[in-house]
């Protein structure tokens, strides 16, 4: 189907970009020696995580065991879960185990530790635990050199729990906007994490996995000297937030939002368009970054950013493009953008803009596209 057939709003994926940034992050896995381990979160979509297997990823990442569930009946099984795990979700946590899932989960704390080893004493299995770790006191997490890291090491341990790893995610990467801060921040998230491992080994607890990632540290780092694996995983689309951080630019986002211009309010310079934030979603990422994208960057059916314009405003199902230089009205805004004009939105975070949509519309370079299924739920 060609983009002009399309239903809109509607999600499109840039193939051919998508690929690139595959080789570009895998390629730098593979020079710092390190496995790559994709968090799918991003995408939630199977043929996605095809193509970063068939580059090189080994296993996956995810934030929902619904996920692990999903990516897991369509013959993933390398999965780690990367949120610390409510203990009322260990019976699915089981179930898939029980069907030959490596899955992996992950804690933080002696509560749920305890619930896990409670749960696998109850039911004869032996889980794999991860200790998640704080690098940069951005989410959860206990830091390398606090007592709790011992003391949960301990609980699973020594109730026959394997402690499989520990992992940290640099969340504050995004918040970064230069390539010295973001080196900088990619060695303290290193340094943090193979300083825990190296404490619960010193401790007489198994300690062989050390995973650190986020998309900015990953493609920073300059060497990972005690890491045994990355995860990363906006990068396969990146966004605008992304490119404000300055790891990628728009030319290299591969995921948009095809929206068609339904509407104009001239006097206000305002052309109107049928995706709002149902579409786009109500991330407004950038806001607090250098450069304002609104709730998007406009572009041209075939990506061409729209220099001077932007989504500005967004209500359910309205989005409204106009100048992005204040008080700038657009004189010829039904002339510029016609009713019935398509144009591609590049959003401000490509995980909440994707998970508005059912599906993809995967473009190839030809510009055809076909559709590719996205997983939703918990």
């Amino acid at each position: 189907m060609k983009l002009e057939h399309i239903d809109t709003p509607a999600a499109l994926i840039d193939i051919p970009r998508m690929q690139k940034n595959i080789a570009r992050m895998q390629g730098h896995m593979n020079a710092l020696g390190v496995a790559f381990r994709p968090h799918v979160k991003t995408t939630k979509c199977i043929d996605v995580v095809r193509a970063q297997i068939a580059a090189g990823a080994r296993g996956i990442t995810v934030s929902t065991i619904k996920e692990a569930e999903a990516f897991f009946a369509a013959g993933v099984s390398d999965i780690l879960y990367a949120v610390s795990i409510a203990p009322s979700k260990l019976p699915r946590a089981l179930a898939l185990r029980r069907q030959g899932c490596d899955l992996k989960l992950v804690v933080d704390n002696p509560t749920a530790a305890a619930a896990i080893a409670a749960f696998a004493d109850q039911h004869g299995e032996s889980f794999e635990v991860w200790i998640e770790v704080d690098t940069d006191g951005h989410r959860s997490g206990i830091t390398p050199e606090q007592d709790t890291l011992l003391e949960v090491g301990r609980i699973l341990h020594e109730n026959g729990v394997k402690v499989g790893g520990v992992m940290t995610h640099a969340g504050s990467s995004y918040e970064l906007h230069t390539p010295e801060a973001l080196a900088a921040l990619a060695e303290q998230e290193r340094a943090g994490c193979v300083r825990a491992a190296q404490r619960l080994r010193d401790a007489g607890i198994p300690c062989p996995a050390v995973s650190v990632g986020s998309t900015p540290t990953a493609l920073a780092a300059e060497q990972l000297d005690g890491v045994t694996e990355v995860r990363a995983g906006v990068y396969v689309f990146f966004d605008l937030v992304m490119h404000n951080v300055g790891v990628c630019s728009l030319e290299d986002i591969a995921l948009s939002v095809l929206a068609t211009v339904i509407g104009h309010q001239a006097d206000k310079g305002w052309a109107i368009l049928d995706a709002g934030w149902m579409a786009m979603s109500r991330d407004r990422g950038t806001s607090k970054q250098s450069h304002d994208f609104g709730y998007g960057q406009p572009c041209l059916l075939n990506g061409t950013p729209l220099g001077g314009f932007v989504v500005s405003g967004a209500n359910q199902e309205h989005g409204i493009l106009s100048s992005s230089e204040d008080g700038a009205p657009v004189d010829d805004i039904a002339q510029r953008f016609p009713i019935g004009m398509k144009l591609r939105i590049l959003p401000n975070h490509a995980c909440a803009t994707g998970a508005q949509f059912p599906e993809y519309h995967a473009v190839s370079a030809d510009g055809r596209s076909i559709e590719w299924r996205r997983f939703q739920g918990w």
